[in-house]
Order: structure tokens, then sequence, then C-alpha cells
């Protein structure tokens, strides 16, 4: 049998490709390097969304193990007071304290999910903004 030429890679038939078509010199090199950045940007953009969710999930996870004990010394501490009027007290102090505390909580929950997507946002904006220089220098040149 005779022996097949090895193949091109795919970075010699792209360049033997614009040279028959007679296409400027492209820069392989940078046109890697660009994507390269893309790649890594969103890399950092997703590691900086899962690091807001851990802490999200653990804030979340704090929060009622907090709340959980908060209802347990309740609990242990309730006794049945003789008239009426005093057990719709201590059960309005309840709701008061259960709703001022979900309030709290979810304020502060919003104010977590809002930073870890900024963060993430801002990664990818401050990408676009470079690879959009990029591109204009890449035209300069030329």
């Amino acid at each position: 049998m005779a022996k097949q030429p090895e193949s091109d890679s795919f970075l010699d038939m792209f360049s033997r490709f614009g040279r028959d078509l007679k296409v400027p010199n492209v820069d392989i090199e940078a046109i890697l390097s660009h994507h390269r950045k893309n790649l890594e940007a969103l890399e950092k953009s997703a590691r900086a969304g899962a690091a807001g969710a851990t802490s999200l999930f653990s804030r979340q996870r704090e929060m009622l193990q907090d709340t959980l004990r908060e209802v347990a010394d309740m609990a242990q501490n309730y006794r049945a007071p003789g008239n009426p009027q005093e057990l719709m007290a201590k059960q309005a102090e309840f709701a008061r304290k259960s709703f001022e505390t979900a309030l709290k909580n979810a304020g502060e929950v919003s104010e977590l999910v809002r930073k870890s997507g900024t963060e993430s946002v801002e990664i990818l904006r401050e990408r676009i903004k470079d690879a959009m220089a990029e591109i204009r220098s890449g035209y300069e040149k030329k």
C-alpha cells in the first residue's frame, strides 16, 4: 500500500485557503488570543456567579437556623397565659417579630443576589469593551 501523506492541520488548511483566495494575511494568533480572552472572561464571570450563589445559599442556611432557634426559644418560654388578651398579645408579638425578620432577611438576600449578578455582568461588560478596542486597533493597523 502506498503511504498516505499526513493530513494538514486545521490551521494549515485555513492559511492555505486564505492564500489561495488571495485574502489578506490573517493573524491567526491574534484571533486565537482574542477568543481565548473571551473564554477566560466567561469563566471568570461564571466563577463570580457561582461564588455569589454559594454565599447566598450559605447565608440563607444561617437565616433558617436563626429562625428555627428563635422559634424553639419561644416555644420553650411559652406559657399559656391565663387570659385571652395576654395570649393574643404574645401571638401578635410573635407575628410582628417574624414579619420584621422576614423583611430584613428578604432585603439581605436581594442585596446578595444583586451584588453577585452585578459582579458577573461587570466582568463580561469589561471584556466586551476590551474586545471592541482590540477590533478597532486591528482595523486601524490596516
